[in-house]
């Protein structure tokens, strides 16, 4: 009934009927879902900002390089990653304020937890090698160091959990995670310096962000093979999904914008502009607007999706990544 309400075409993206359906999908906004939490890496701080008016409400030391952060399953906590401190901080997603830490995380640069919650992994950048813990619910228990080529960087999963798929943008290959056996199953070349990586909703592609090119590239993980580039913009990097179970947006750090994709069928569908290194990517709950860290000129952008534009840039310290805020679209 939903898709009845707002119509797609092939070749080209209509963001208002995007909006209709995400924002019937749109969760329930609490009482602080106004608080942003941004990560300043080379300021080492995290920098809380007011969603409805764009203000900063406060600004703290953490550990060094904060690059990534993401909720735990339950939505209780939201996991900062402190690749340079190592240790994990973890915030209250509501309000940002810090609740508790785990030190001796060594170099957790990206993390993310397994579809069945299961599996908490933390891929090493400095240290080429990615940690795999299982995850009861509350307490991370290191299960094995797995040591990789090169620079392992971002990480997706398959639906079932049995896999993890890491890119390593020092080797210019994806490697596949055995999580059952904790082995790597296979590795294969892809473009320059891959960074982000995203499985497609029917769990049948993954795309790479091919950060030395100007393209996604689209793999078939099950025949190890690619099967398709789509044109992007140049130094392509991550992903946030729409919300909608078929869009996706991809960041273009150097050529300045972001790209829409259909993942129906794999074609890029839209161009946004955005100054400044687009990276990191966050949607509100309601589909109308999207937050994006700056990582060149010391800003956040605030995009208004249907109209492809910039509405306001937000002053923020050097070199902001991670992004979120608690009243967000879904992630697929």
């Amino acid at each position: 009934m939903l898709r009845s309400l707002c119509s797609f075409r092939r070749t080209a993206v209509s963001l208002t009927s995007l909006v209709c359906l995400v924002g019937a999908m749109s969760a329930v906004v609490t009482a602080h879902a106004s608080v942003v939490v941004v990560l300043n890496s080379r300021d080492a701080t995290i920098q809380l900002l007011d969603q409805a008016t764009y203000g900063t409400i406060s600004s703290f030391p953490v550990g060094k390089e904060p690059h990534h952060l993401m909720a735990t399953p339950d939505n209780k906590s939201l996991i900062v990653a402190s690749s340079v401190g190592n240790e994990l901080i973890f915030l209250d997603p509501k309000t940002g304020l810090v609740q508790r830490r785990i030190k001796d995380i060594l170099d957790p640069y990206q993390i993310g937890f397994s579809p069945d919650q299961k599996w908490f992994v933390s891929n090493s950048l400095r240290l080429d090698r990615i940690d795999l813990y299982r995850y009861d619910g509350a307490n991370m228990t290191l299960a094995k160091r797995i040591p990789l080529a090169k620079l392992p960087s971002h990480m997706a999963f398959n639906a079932a959990s049995t896999m993890a798929f890491i890119t390593q943008q020092g080797s210019n290959e994806v490697s596949a995670i055995d999580l059952t056996t904790q082995t790597v199953k296979w590795t294969m070349p892809v473009g320059k310096l891959p960074a982000g990586i995203t499985m497609t909703p029917d769990d049948k592609y993954l795309l790479v962000g091919i950060m030395g090119g100007d393209y996604v590239e689209v793999i078939d993980w099950r025949a190890r093979k690619t099967v398709k580039r789509i044109k992007a913009g140049a130094g392509t990097h991550n992903f946030r999904a729409l919300g909608d179970k078929r869009h996706i947006f991809v960041s273009n750090r150097i050529s300045n914008t972001i790209n829409i994709i259909d993942q129906n069928t794999l074609e890029n569908v839209g161009t946004i502009d955005v100054p400044g290194g687009p990276d990191c990517m966050e949607v509100t709950a309601d589909g109308k607007t999207m937050w994006v860290t700056l990582r060149w000129i010391k800003k956040v952008a605030v995009i208004d999706i249907a109209s492809r534009k910039v509405i306001q840039l937000i002053p923020v310290g050097r070199s902001p990544h991670g992004v979120y805020f608690i009243n967000h679209a879904p992630r697929v």
